[in-house]
Parts: C-alpha cells; sequence; structure tokens
C-alpha cells in the first residue's frame, strides 16, 4: 500500500496554527502531555490484558522511553502500550474527535477580540496567551502539544494483536500522511524533529540534554506508575595498570539505563511528604488540565471499608458541565491498577465538578459498570466523600471567603442543583447544602449566606424574603419591593433561573419561611400591613365591578385582577398564584422546552395612585368605552414592562399611547 495524503480538518488546522504561534507560554510541557499519552495507553494494554494476555506478545514490563539525538536534533518518545490501528490514527491524531472543539474556537476568537478591545482602550497591545491557555485547558488537546518545538513530528504505532503497523508524519503544514511500515513491538513512538530553540548550541532549552530531560520528568511526571528510562552516557578517566588516572589513555565511554522517575503514584505517599506543586502537577497531568486546581483534598479511610481518595476541584468550570454531553466521575483504581476512567457512582451528579481518583483494596479488578450501582464497598466510599467535600466546601466557605466566593462563581449552580433534586432523594444534604448557598441581597453588594441573613433578620420579620430578576438593577426597580423597602426588610435577589427551585425544595431555614415578593399574598406579619389588609378588602367589595370589568377586557391574559396593599408608589404589578408556577420557572421551563407550564398571572392594583382614581372615571363612562380598555392594557403591558416582560402587542400599546396622549 502506498503512502497516502491528507488534510487536517478545519478545526485542527486552527487548532495547529495556535499551537505553532505560542498560545501556550509554557512549551516544556509538552513531554509532560506525550508522557501521559504514553502512560494512558499502557494503562490501556494493561487492563485489556486482564481479560485477554495474549495481548502482551510476551512482553509483560511495561516501560516508556526517552531517546535524544543530538546530532539529528531529535527526540523519541517511544512506549509499549496498546498501540492503534490506521484508523485509530486518523481519528485520534488527523482529527479532533470531540463535539467541544468548534466551540472552544468560538470562544477563543470571541475572548481574543475582547481582550483585543479592552486592551486597545487602555492604550496596551492585546495579548491572548492566557485567554487560550484558559480555553486550552478546557479541552484535551494534548497531542498538538508537540507542535510547540517540533518542526515535524513523525508517529509509528502498532497495535497489539495486529500485524500491521502505521508511519504518521506531518510538518504542520495543513497535511499529514499515512503509510504502512513494520514494526516489531506493539505500542507507539513519537519522534520530533526539534525547532533550532530546542536543540543543538545556542538552545534556549536543549531537549536533547540528559540532564533537562530528567529535570523536566522529575517536574512533571514523577509520580507516572511505569519505568521512564532513557541512556545516560558519561565519560571515565582512563586509568593505568597502577589504578591512578591517565590523561594520556582515552577515556572510558560508559552508557547506563537510567530510571528517570520513582514510579510511586502520588497518592500513595504520606500527605507531609508532598509539597502543594506536586498535587498540582499531579492534576494536570492525570486529568489533561493546564491549569493548578482551584482546591486539592488528600485522605486515607481504614476500616470496614479501605480506600484512599485525591479530589480536586478545577480553578474553572469546564464550558461543557451542564450539558448532557459531559461525563462526570472519578477514576477507579484496585490496589493502584486502573479499572475505570469515569466512575458515576462514588459521587452525586450535583458534585460532577469533582475530579480526582479512588484507590481501594475492597475492589475486584473486573468489576462491571452494572454491578458498581449494587456494590456496598462503592456507596460506602461515595457516602464519605460526599461527607468530607461538604465538610472541606464549609471550611472554605468560614476560613477562606475570597476563594469560596471565587468556588461559587463557578460551580455555585451545581450545589442548587443539589438543593432541587433533593426533592427525589430521600438521603439528600439539603440542609448542608443549605449552608453553602450564597445571594446577592438588598443591603450589601456583597454575596450573604442564609445563616447571615437569618441573623440579622430583625424580630419584627417573619419570613425570608426573595425576588427574582435578570440582575440586582432590575430586582430594585421592581414594584413589588417597595413595602418590604418601607420595612426595612431585606431581600434575597434570585438572579439565576434555576433559583426559586432551590427555594421550593428548601420551603424554609432556621424556622423562617421563603416568602417571594411576586407570588401569592404578601405577609409583612405587623399589625400595620394587618390594618392596610383590612383597608383594602373593603375597596375591593366597593369596587367589585370595577375589577370583575378590568378582568374582561383583558380576557385570558390573566387569572385575576385585584387590588393590593403590597404597592407604595407604583400603579401596578404582576405577581403569579401561591401554588403554580412563579415566571422565573415559567421561563425556566421555556428554556428546558416545556412551555407547557405557565404561571398564573395575577394583576394587583394601587388603590392608592392617582392612576386608579383615574381608572374609576374612564369606568364610569362605560365598561365599553375606548378609554377604559385602553386604560386596562395600558396598566397590563406596564405591569409587564416592569417585570421585565416585553408586551404581546407592541404597535396596540403605541395606538394607545398615542389616543391617551392626544386628550
Amino acid at each position: 500500500m502506498e503512502k497516502e495524503k491528507f488534510e487536517f480538518q478545519a478545526e485542527t488546522k486552527q487548532l495547529l496554527n495556535l499551537m505553532i504561534n505560542s498560545i501556550y507560554t509554557n512549551h516544556e510541557i509538552f513531554l509532560r502531555e506525550l508522557i501521559s499519552n504514553a502512560s494512558d495507553a499502557i494503562d490501556k494494554l494493561r487492563f485489556a490484558s486482564l481479560t485477554n494476555s495474549e495481548l502482551l506478545e510476551g512482553d509483560g514490563e511495561f516501560t516508556i522511553r526517552l531517546t535524544p539525538d543530538e546530532k539529528a536534533k531529535t527526540l523519541t518518545i517511544t512506549d509499549n502500550g496498546i498501540g492503534m490501528t490506521k484508523d485509530e490514527v486518523i481519528k485520534n491524531i488527523g482529527t479532533i474527535a470531540q463535539s467541544g472543539t468548534k466551540e472552544f474556537l468560538a470562544k477563543l476568537e470571541e475572548a481574543n477580540k475582547l481582550a483585543k478591545k479592552a486592551e486597545e482602550e487602555a492604550g496596551k497591545e492585546a495579548k491572548t496567551d492566557s485567554t487560550g491557555k484558559d480555553l486550552i485547558g478546557q479541552f484535551g488537546v494534548g497531542f498538538y502539544s508537540a507542535f510547540m518545538v517540533a518542526d515535524k513530528v513523525t508517529l509509528v504505532t502498532r497495535k497489539a494483536g495486529e500485524k500491521e503497523g502505521w508511519k504518521w508524519e506531518s510538518a504542520a503544514d495543513g497535511t499529514y500522511t499515512i503509510e504502512p511500515c513494520d514494526v516489531e513491538k506493539h505500542g507507539t513512538s513519537i519522534t520530533l524533529q526539534l525547532g533550532e530553540a530546542y536543540a543543538g548550541e545556542g538552545a534556549e532549552q536543549d531537549m536533547t540534554s540528559y540532564w533537562t530531560l530528567e529535570s523536566l520528568v522529575k517536574k512533571y511526571s514523577d509520580y507516572i506508575r511505569y519505568p521512564i528510562k532513557m541512556e545516560e552516557t558519561t565519560e571515565e578517566p582512563a586509568r593505568n595498570d597502577k589504578g591512578d588516572i591517565d590523561d594520556k589513555l582515552p577515556p572510558t565511554i560508559k552508557v547506563e539505563d537510567k530510571t528517570l522517575n520513582s514510579q510511586t503514584p502520588l497518592w500513595k505517599r504520606n500527605k507531609s511528604s508532598i509539597k502543594p506543586e506536586e498535587y498540582n502537577e499531579f492534576f494536570k497531568h492525570q486529568f489533561h488540565e493546564w491549569e493548578d486546581p482551584m482546591f486539592y483534598y488528600h485522605t486515607r479511610a481504614e476500616g470496614t471499608v479501605e480506600y484512599t481518595a485525591l479530589l480536586y476541584i478545577p480553578g474553572k468550570a469546564p464550558a461543557n458541565l451542564y450539558f448532557q454531553e459531559y461525563e462526570p466521575g472519578l477514576q477507579l483504581f484496585s490496589r493502584s491498577v486502573f479499572i475505570m476512567e469515569k466512575c458515576k457512582d462514588l459521587l452525586p451528579d450535583y458534585l460532577r465538578f469533582v475530579k480526582g481518583l479512588v484507590d481501594s483494596p475492597d475492589l475486584s479488578l473486573n468489576i462491571s459498570r452494572e454491578l458498581l450501582q449494587q456494590n456496598h464497598t462503592i456507596k460506602v466510599i461515595g457516602r464519605n466523600l460526599e461527607k468530607n467535600i461538604l465538610k472541606q466546601l464549609a471550611d472554605m466557605l468560614a476560613n477562606d471567603r475570597d476563594k469560596y466566593e471565587k468556588f461559587w462563581n463557578e460551580y455555585g449552580r451545581s450545589l442548587k442543583a443539589g438543593v432541587y433534586n433533593s426533592v427525589y432523594d430521600p438521603d439528600s444534604k439539603k440542609d448542608k447544602l443549605a449552608d453553602l448557598l450564597l445571594f446577592m441581597t438588598s443591603k450589601e453588594g456583597k454575596f450573604c449566606t442564609l445563616k447571615e441573613y437569618t441573623d440579622r433578620m430583625p424580630e419584627s420579620q417573619k419570613a425570608i424574603y426573595y425576588a427574582t430578576g435578570k440582575d440586582k438593577e432590575a430586582i430594585e426597580h421592581l414594584p413589588q419591593m417597595e413595602a418590604v423597602k418601607d420595612k426595612g426588610f431585606e431581600v434575597l435577589f434570585l438572579l439565576d433561573p434555576v433559583d426559586e427551585f432551590c427555594m421550593e425544595a428548601l420551603q424554609e431555614y432556621a424556622g423562617k419561611k421563603f416568602q417571594s415578593l411576586s407570588r401569592g399574598d404578601l405577609d409583612l406579619g405587623d399589625v400595620e400591613s394587618e390594618t392596610s389588609k383590612k383597608e383594602t378588602e373593603d375597596l375591593a367589595k366597593d369596587n367589585e365591578t370595577l375589577l370583575k370589568d378590568f378582568k374582561e377586557v383583558l380576557g385570558e391574559k390573566v387569572h385575576e385582577v385585584k387590588l393590593t396593599n403590597r404597592l407604595k408608589d407604583s400603579a401596578v404589578c404582576l405577581v403569579a398564584g401561591e401554588y403554580g408556577p412563579s415566571f422565573a420557572m415559567e421561563q425556566a421551563f421555556a428554556m428546558a422546552n416545556a412551555p407547557m407550564f405557565k404561571a398564573q398571572r395575577i394583576l394587583e392594583l394601587n388603590p392608592k395612585h392617582t392612576l386608579f382614581t383615574k381608572l374609576k372615571e374612564a369606568h364610569a363612562a362605560g365598561k365599553d368605552s375606548q378609554d377604559f380598555k385602553d386604560f386596562c392594557s395600558l396598566l397590563f403591558d406596564q405591569a409587564l414592562l416592569l417585570d421585565g416582560m416585553i408586551p404581546e402587542d407592541p404597535a396596540a400599546l403605541a395606538q394607545q399611547i398615542a389616543r391617551m396622549m392626544a386628550k
């Protein structure tokens, strides 16, 4: 079979250009990425060989080897792992088999434009390095990092159990070639034709130097469980017959095979011996991340169930964290032997952002995914991990508020999901999660916990009040805020569509009920409010016909038209029925393609407002008069606008305004 030539897909070309043009300044990490890939390939073969030992082909000594060539200016990374077929080479190397790649590139382009605009406004030259780095960290592109240091990359591979080998080659010119070749052993060998800055005299960092490579392995990959080997060439002075050094004789050249890494899995080491930077580097290697984690937690448990866990919270939430395509789960090991990449049963879904691994000697190596859900050991470990993670988050909230708020901005929605999903989970940690929730409020320009809110509630306040809206400013201008502001009561601002579902699930906190300002009747719990309520009820009886005719004009647009004592300065507002979905919930259902769930709209009028007097005058002219109909429609549309909603017929609204202004 002859050599075949292919073009990279458009997204891959773009990504290669990003790598070649140094989007990530720390070029030395290419070695970490390629060693990680080699380790993964050996993991796969090791696991596959548990059920088919013939795949090992008599070679059970797994090794990763580095072979630098100073004269040729090359570096070769070789593993005796699973290897690849031709189709797998094309799939894994020739294309980026990720649905998120286009999103990544689009986000990068958008972020770079924003960065450029911001820095141009500041009078500076735009830099895109950190933006690109942040985004690359959310998408796996490890192999392509080779092009940060190499002008050409040659990959030779043979799949374990297959006879035919394949050679892949590219100079990052938009094309690559594939051809069959003879490969003696299964596995993969990647040869980098190093650029001038990375080989030979004058190199910024000589990647053919034994000492450079050894230090990089120690720095990034010391914990790889397979030996990373390289030959070390040394010169020893010659000695004469008496054993003395003789400078006249040529030195003795000694070549020794050295193992560069300690091979001890990081999680097996004593915590006191591990530096923070080691935890960070392990995270980046093991989970293919490019940034340090926000948080790590290393624990070892002994007793009825024995396990070690090393858990991380990434510095940034993955772009697809809340999409169906995202696969949560922890890596699973038994006695340091890899079992599974994504074990979803170890943590509840609301902790899907946690990355890490669990190693337990109590697990069978060949346990199936089906049996995991019923496995007692997995259940015990899972319960312990959930409890420990929540405790660590509570400690972070108490002792490092800035760090916790950064965590909340990235992952707060996940904790909210844990609260509203608790309705269906009898073993939920709803109360512990409630203590971790943060909200903006009407009193402070900073986050507030529910405990902080209830601790500063005045004795006269009987409920925890909240309001929903797209942002803080929109909520502050809601008519429904007026009566509560007048009392000096603090209001929680619910800015996320899922927030109100949390309130529904919690119902109360510290013995105080949650009460929406835009749903049902508003009870401010004092004598003055009761008196005002009685006055409003009396006025409603006096204006019963007006309210009935108002409802008739609006028809099915509203469920009811009534008078209210919740308004002070505004003439009108919309509230939802007490027992149906709220307006925010209606919007959330619509976003989830469930538009059939509608809020029950109740239009409330302020009987003390001048416009109510004008409304009565228009009604006195007759319920079928154009003035009364226009008045009713205008008040309804005004209520919609005040609540951040759009009137159904803007043209009709404009005509009504014109008629009223012409009078």
